[in-house]
């Protein structure tokens, strides 16, 4: 089976390590995706969710990129949510709950059947590296497997370590043992490596719970979906999520464990996620707080198994339970099993290129958690791009880049190269500077593009983006151009208590009011028999009407961007000497030599980088 070489080894089927595979077998590439356990590929090893803020926005551009997330989440969820709906468009982040097996079963059912795609269950535990440069992989069996590139996707099973209280032991998840060797290996290459640490909520039997204390949360009751292809639809019918919360009882209970936390007796010391903190950590730094939000959670359409999120913990599991059987609805609770925290080790992504490729071995890709990054679409966006390059690399093509002005993707990224992280990275909105251009809505129009010229997106995803730009104008010029009825006007507007109007204008005009939304043109008989003539449905409406309502912010930050890019436009000379320049800060000189940024706009994004060393640069450059 491993006589001949592969293109790209994938190490890990984790959701970067999928998405990963899948794309570079897509493009051609001769793909071997090396995994410890068949059985959990792409696994929900925490929340059983997809989406949410900014993630959400992440989904929809892997699936424009015609990755498998987003299909993978429409089959199998249980309940769709449209968040942030009371705020702008820029706002709007899709979230599904998801059947956790499913979702699972889903992923490798579409990776099997993906040509150039092949399997196999082994531990890595080495490199095989030749002149600064990775040619395959060794395995626990002593298999030597050879490749032109590699992409390690290793999640939290590098030396994964997990508490439960005082206790702890080697794992990379609950039930699953840790990967070992190559931690040491990379090191040994000269890569810097970190410790980082993350945490799970308690599962719990739902039919010890008694939902009528709770808040019910149903889904959206007209549900869209993530992926723009035909392949899904909106769900028909949804599984509810339920809100509680904990009180003092519940927090002097979980107190009484602190002295055996791993959190406080110094048994953990790498960092944890910043905004997913444990239950014990937000009682210890929110103390003027009486209550935390609990989300309860099903795992699946068939099971009884529930997800307690907002219950992150590592406390000794007979704390956990007695803590837990305080909160409303949970006095009678039963454990699946205990919440734990997991270390694991990870290497700081400044040790990259904005391709993913690694600075110290060529041919050697990162992707994940591997990266100091959380999140299962944080993940999968690195791996589509990790695997697309690994790709690129093979056939001694342009690496495939995204802009922050492009995509989410794009600044998770170039936030990670630029900036590293000590903590692990989540993806908000307020990171993005261009997230009126970076809407859910329009990954379509912003990707699809570039996936058919790679390769990733059919003849038919793109002439469908075509369509629905081609709509999408048209309607908008209709708009502009007709009038309203005066009459049916005020109508509307004496309905919403809003301002007469008191001569005739365009509907593009009324349409631009805070107060009147897309589904009130339906009112006007000229607009619906537009709609029924050209067969536009609610997206091309809603596409309309961001495009009408929020043309200022879009026209301004169109601008914004396109002085950004003059800065993209001037490169910086490979091996750069920076210390020859002695009007550079010490500090610009350590961290672009550390770093170096291929342009003056990514050296301009490097912390500590001052516009005086930007215009430094520029003048050593000749502009």
């Amino acid at each position: 089976m491993f006589d001949s070489s592969f293109d790209v080894i994938v190490v890990g089927a984790g959701h970067a390590g999928c998405e990963a595979a899948a794309a570079a077998a897509n493009l051609g590439s001769k793909t071997l995706l090396v995994t410890m356990n068949l059985q959990n590929v792409a696994q929900m090893s925490c929340n059983p969710a997809m989406g949410g803020i900014a993630k959400g926005q992440i989904v929809r551009e892997i699936d424009a990129l015609g990755g498998y997330s987003g299909i993978v989440s429409d089959r199998s969820a249980i309940q769709y949510k449209m968040l942030n709906q009371s705020k702008g468009p820029a706002m709007w982040s899709p979230r599904v709950q998801s059947d956790r097996n499913l979702f699972t079963l889903e992923w490798r059912s579409l990776l099997e059947k993906t040509s150039n795609l092949d399997f196999y269950q082994d531990m890595v535990v080495d490199l095989i590296v030749d002149k600064d440069q990775v040619i395959g992989v060794v395995t626990s069996l002593g298999l030597k497997i050879f490749s032109k590139t590699v992409v390690l996707t290793n999640g939290t099973f590098l030396n994964g370590l997990i508490h439960i209280g005082e206790k702890n032991f080697g794992g990379g998840r609950a039930g699953e043992k840790a990967s070992t060797g190559l931690t040491a290996a990379l090191q040994e290459l000269g890569f810097t490596v970190g410790r980082m640490k993350t945490g799970t909520p308690p599962r719990v039997d739902g039919r010890s719970l008694d939902f009528s204390k709770m808040e019910e949360q149903p889904g959206d009751i007209k549900p869209s979906k993530f992926s723009f292809t035909e392949l899904t639809k909106p769900l028909e019918k949804q599984r509810s999520c339920y809100i509680t919360h904990t009180n003092e009882e519940v927090h002097d209970l979980l107190r009484t464990g602190f002295d055996r936390s791993p959190m406080f007796n110094g048994s953990i010391q790498s960092t944890g996620p910043r905004y997913c903190p444990s239950i014990e950590d937000k009682i210890n730094r929110f103390s003027d707080k009486s209550q935390h939000q609990i989300f309860v959670e099903p795992e699946g359409w068939d099971t009884v198994e529930v997800y307690v999120n907002g219950f992150s913990t590592s406390l000794p599991d007979d704390i956990q339970y007695k803590a837990l059987k305080q909160v409303r609805g949970f006095e009678q609770v039963k454990f699946f099993r205990p919440g734990y925290a997991i270390e694991y080790d990870y290497f700081p992504p400044t040790q990259l290129f904005h391709s993913l490729e690694t600075k110290r071995i060529q041919n050697l890709f990162f992707a994940g958690q591997i990266n100091g990054t959380t999140g299962y679409e944080e993940a999968g966006a690195q791996g589509i791009m990790a695997g697309i390059n690994a790709h690129l690399k093979c056939q001694d093509k342009t690496p495939f880049i995204l802009g922050r002005e492009e995509a989410y993707i794009g600044v998770l990224i170039d936030d990670l190269i630029l900036k590293g992280t000590e903590e692990p990275y989540r993806m908000f909105t307020s990171r993005a500077e261009y997230r009126t251009l970076l809407r859910q809505d329009n990954a379509d129009q912003r990707l699809t593009p570039k996936a058919y010229e790679l390769g990733l997106a059919s003849e038919e995803r793109m002439r469908a983006v075509e369509k629905k730009e081609e709509l999408s104008n048209a309607l908008v010029s209709f708009l502009k151009k007709t009038s309203y009825d005066l009459k049916e006007a005020n109508n509307l507007l004496q309905d919403k208590e809003d301002v007469a109007v008191r001569q005739i204008d365009k509907f593009a005009k009324l349409l631009s009011r805070p107060n009147i939304k897309r589904e009130d043109l339906l009112r006007f008989q000229n607009v619906t028999a537009f709609l029924e003539e050209k067969n536009m449905d609610d997206v091309i409406l809603e596409q309309a009407e961001i495009e009408i309502k929020y043309a200022g912010y879009i026209e301004k930050e169109k601008r914004t961007a396109d002085k950004l890019k003059r800065l993209e436009n001037i490169k910086i000379p490979q091996a750069f000497d920076y210390d020859r320049l002695a009007s550079l800060s010490h500090e610009a000189k350590e961290k672009l030599n550390k770093i170096q940024p291929t342009t003056l706009a990514q050296a301009s994004r490097i912390s500590g980088i001052n516009p005086s060393d930007i215009s430094v640069l520029l003048v050593s450059m000749g502009r």
